[in-house]
C-alpha cells in the first residue's frame, strides 16, 4: 500500500454500487469497501484527478482526511483539531463545512459544522495568529459525518457535482442525471455497434450519455474540478492528463443513435446540448412515442419516460398505453425503462427484471425486457 498516498470516496445514486466499482477497478484502483451509494479505494493524487476526469457514474469524489469516534462535541473538536490545517488549507481559503448524521449522539448537523469549523479556524490561528478569515481564496468544501458514532471528515475534490457534464445547457423540468443515465447505459446489453433508441429523449441527456461511451469522450472534459487548486496537487501534471484524454477520443467512431420527443422544443435543446461535444451525428427528432418507427430489426431502447408527480394520472396512462404501442411494434429489441409507474400494469410484454435505483430521494425501478440475440449473419451485417 506504500504507493498510496490517500483514500478517497466515490458517491453515487444507490443501486449503482456495482458499475461504479466496475469502473473505478478499470482505472486500475484498489477497491477498500463498497457501501450503499459509497465506494472507498485507495489512491494517489492524479488518482483524484483522473477519477474526476474519467468516472461516468460517480457523484462526486471525496478525500477521506481523518476518522474517529466522537461521542461528545469535545471529542469532536479534539479529533478535528489533530490535523495540521495549514499544510492543506491556506490562510485566505474560502472553506465550507457541510454535515449530516445518523444513528449518532452528535445529532445536531448545525453543531457538528460549527464545531467542525471552530477546531480548523483555531488550527490555523497558531500558525497565522488570531485574525480574521475573510475566505476569499479558493473553494475548499469539507463534509463531518456521523455514522455510528463514528466522524469522518471528508474534503470534496469534485467541487459542482460530476453529474454537471457542461454540455446540457438547458433542459426540461425534470431531467435524469447524466450520471444515472450512463448507469443505464452500462447496465443494458447496449454496445457502441448496436442501434440505440431512446422515445422520450427530453434535452438529449441518454443518447449524449451513450454517443460519449461510445467515442470514448471522457464524462468531464468540458469542466474543471477543485481539486486543480489544491496545494498538494501541484505536482500533477493535470494538462498532459486531458491532452492524452482527448488525443484518446475516437472522433471517426461511427454511431447508430436516435433520440425522439412529442416536444419539437426540447429536441432543439437535445440537438443543442449534443453540438456542445460535437456530436451532431445524434439523430434527434420530433415524433409522439406511438407513431416512432425503427429501421433495424435489432437495436436497444433506453429510456425515462415520464413519471412520478411529472403528469396528471389520465396523461401518464395515456402516455404508457402509447409507450406500450411502440414495445408491441418492437418484439426484437430490448427494452430498458426507468420510472416509479407500475409499468407490469400497461406494458403487454413480459418483464425479464427490474432492479431498484433511487434518482435522487425518489425510488425508481430499472426494468429490462431483453429482445432475442440477433442471428450471427445479421448481427455482423446490422452492428
Amino acid at each position: 500500500m506504500s504507493e498510496y498516498l490517500f483514500t478517497a470516496t466515490a458517491t453515487c445514486h444507490f443501486g449503482v454500487e456495482a458499475v461504479l466499482k466496475r469502473e473505478l477497478i478499470n482505472l486500475g484502483l484498489e477497491i477498500k469497501e463498497v457501501t450503499d451509494g459509497h465506494i472507498v479505494f485507495y489512491c494517489n493524487a492524479a488518482d483524484i484527478f483522473r477519477a474526476n476526469l474519467f468516472l461516468r457514474t460517480a457523484e462526486r469524489i471525496q478525500i477521506n482526511l481523518m476518522e474517529f469516534k466522537a461521542y461528545s462535541f469535545e471529542e469532536l473538536y479534539d479529533g478535528i483539531s489533530r490535523y495540521n490545517w495549514a499544510d492543506l488549507i491556506p490562510k485566505d481559503a474560502n472553506f465550507i463545512v457541510n454535515g449530516r448524521s445518523f444513528n449518532s449522539k452528535l445529532f445536531s448537523i448545525s453543531d457538528c459544522q460549527r464545531i467542525t469549523e471552530k477546531a480548523i479556524i483555531d488550527s490555523l490561528n497558531k500558525k497565522y495568529g488570531n485574525i480574521y478569515y475573510e475566505k476569499t481564496g479558493r473553494r475548499y468544501r469539507f463534509e463531518i459525518s456521523l455514522l455510528n458514532d463514528m466522524a469522518t471528515l471528508y474534503l470534496d475534490s469534485s467541487g459542482p457535482g460530476l453529474h454537471k457534464r457542461g454540455y446540457r445547457k438547458d433542459q426540461g423540468a425534470a431531467p435524469i442525471k447524466e450520471t444515472l443515465a450512463a448507469a443505464m447505459i452500462r447496465l443494458s446489453v447496449w454496445n457502441p455497434d448496436r442501434p440505440l433508441l431512446d422515445p422520450f429523449t427530453g434535452s438529449g441527456t441518454i443518447p449524449i450519455e451513450a454517443a460519449m461511451i461510445a467515442r470514448n469522450i471522457p464524462p468531464g472534459i468540458l469542466r474543471k474540478f477543485d481539486c486543480e487548486h489544491f496545494t498538494f496537487m501541484e505536482d500533477v501534471d493535470m494538462k498532459a492528463i486531458r491532452i492524452e484524454a482527448r488525443e484518446n477520443i475516437d472522433w471517426n467512431r461511427s454511431i447508430n443513435i436516435k433520440g425522439s420527443d412529442y416536444d419539437r422544443n426540447m429536441i432543439q435543446i437535445a440537438r443543442e446540448n449534443s453540438s456542445m461535444l460535437k456530436l451532431n451525428d445524434i439523430f434527434f427528432f420530433t415524433k409522439e412515442v406511438r407513431k416512432v418507427e425503427t429501421e433495424n430489426e435489432y437495436g436497444v431502447v433506453i429510456t425515462n419516460p415520464p413519471y412520478g408527480k411529472r403528469l396528471e394520472d389520465a396523461t401518464l396512462d395515456r402516455t404508457y398505453e402509447n409507450f406500450n404501442s411502440f414495445i408491441e411494434k418492437n418484439p426484437t429489441w430490448s427494452i430498458y425503462v426507468i420510472t416509479d409507474y407500475p409499468l407490469k400494469d400497461v406494458i403487454s410484454r413480459s418483464i425479464d427484471k427490474n432492479r431498484k435505483l433511487y434518482n435522487g430521494k425518489l425510488k425508481t425501478y430499472f426494468y429490462t425486457m431483453l429482445g432475442p440475440r440477433p442471428p450471427k449473419e445479421e448481427y455482423d451485417e446490422q452492428f
